[in-house]
């Protein structure tokens, strides 16, 4: 298989779409989900959200630098609501009429070198003032690194998902999806990997009291995508439990077609991908220990 390579472009233009698309607003994950699900956004699923290992080892993932780079540049040029952590990007009013297609203008692209040229002194002024010990990143890195911190527990998760075992993932799968609200037989809910052609049963009651037969699939995949074939075949195992319903779990991702594949139909099924997965396993706190930390704000250093 040939080793994916990611390109470092600006996200800008990409953010502000797939804003407009989602209403005006939503939060870091939600566009960059739908960045990766955008066929003509130029990123793909893998350059949103493959990772890569650093000349130190240390694994990140570089389209992060380039999204939270075009967050910072959206905002100073006016198009989003200035970024608070943890909260949604919204758009503004010059963002909602935009076209994204002539950003940056050329007043756009001044405000936005002088920024980070002012950022650039303040930052050699606070090293003179040692402040700052270590100067092995940039300015703009070291505002990257402010905001990157939940994705890269995110990825930290995929990648050891990745290295359970095949019993251990269905295992996880269940208990994940029992914590969705889908009550798993004891019967026909627990199933070893390779009968049936399911890893798991179980049944999912609504609010109107409407209980609905599930059928869960998971698949650990560590390269490669889930595509069309896999979703055929699993509603054809969900038809034999008569399920209604049926759960797609995967630590990779599904092709456009197996999107497709998965609405056609009677029989819906959900698709979890792996940025989904670490999504719910942060909802549901599942085996994850929550921390809290803090970066002082701009307003703590003053250039003399």
């Amino acid at each position: 298989m040939v080793k994916h390579i990611y390109k470092r472009r600006g996200a800008e233009r990409a953010i502000l779409k797939e804003l407009k698309t989602l209403g005006g607003s939503a939060s870091r994950d939600d566009i960059k989900q739908a960045i990766a699900d955008d066929n003509d956004s130029e990123f793909s699923y893998e350059d949103v959200f493959d990772p890569i290992i650093s000349r130190s080892g240390k694994q990140y993932v570089p389209f992060l630098f380039d999204f939270n780079f075009g967050v910072n540049n959206l905002f100073i040029a006016g198009y989003i609501e200035k970024p608070e952590r943890g909260k949604d990007i919204i758009l503004t009013e010059k963002g909602r009429i935009s076209n994204e297609k002539f950003f940056p203008t050329l007043e756009e692209k001044r405000l936005i070198d002088q920024y980070w040229k002012n950022k650039s002194e303040l930052r050699k002024a606070r090293k003179k003032d040692n402040l700052i010990i270590d100067d092995s990143t940039s300015t703009k890195t070291v505002e990257i690194d402010e905001n990157s911190g939940d994705s890269d527990w995110k990825t930290e998760l995929i990648d050891q998902l990745k290295k359970f075992s095949p019993g251990k993932f269905e295992s996880f799968s269940r208990l994940l999806i029992s914590k969705m609200g889908v009550r798993i037989d004891k019967q026909r809910g627990i199933i070893r990997s390779g009968d049936h052609g399911i890893d798991g049963f179980g049944y999912f009651q609504s609010d109107e009291f409407r209980t609905s037969r599930v059928a869960i699939q998971a698949k650990r995949f560590t390269n490669g995508s889930v595509g069309e074939p896999e979703i055929d075949k699993f509603k054809g195992v969900m038809d034999s439990f008569n399920a209604e319903y049926g759960i797609f779990i995967t630590t990779s991702y599904f092709t456009d077609q197996a999107k497709e594949k998965a609405v056609v139909g009677n029989n819906s099924v959900t698709l979890i991908d792996g940025i989904k997965l670490a999504s719910l396993v942060q909802k549901y706190q599942l085996h994850i220990t929550p921390v809290q930390t803090f970066t002082l704000n701009d307003y703590y250093f003053e250039k003399e």
